[in-house]
């Protein structure tokens, strides 16, 4: 087994793991702060990183059909959210390549 590489990321308002405090977003990457997910209140963020993705599958979520892949802490493998992998409706195409992170499992720092 290699070392385990941890992105830090700059600036204040920082999401981290609640789990093990490694950096997960960036308040900046925020697209919306609307979004419900598995525990409660989710934001959805253009970009995360130290995660690792689960598999493809496909979920039928509020907002209809998508392929999505849980993602998982990569320092401590605790579930954090999903990644929009495809939304079938047009609607929801934005959506492609975006992170889900459940507010429940963060930790906000620099606020």
């Amino acid at each position: 087994m290699g070392r385990l590489y941890i992105e830090s990321l700059s600036g204040h308002k920082i999401f981290k793991c609640k789990f093990c405090k490694v950096d997960s977003a960036s308040h900046g990457d925020i697209v919306s702060k609307d979004f419900q997910g598995r525990f409660g209140r989710a934001y959805l963020f253009r970009h995360a990183v130290n995660i690792s993705l689960g598999p493809s599958e496909e979920r039928n979520l509020i907002s209809g059909l998508h392929t999505v892949n849980d993602i998982y802490c990569s320092s401590c493998q605790q579930i954090l959210g999903w990644r929009y992998e495809k939304a079938y409706e047009p609607s929801q195409k934005y959506k492609e390549g975006m992170y889900i992170l459940e507010k429940e499992r963060m930790l906000k720092e620099g606020w």
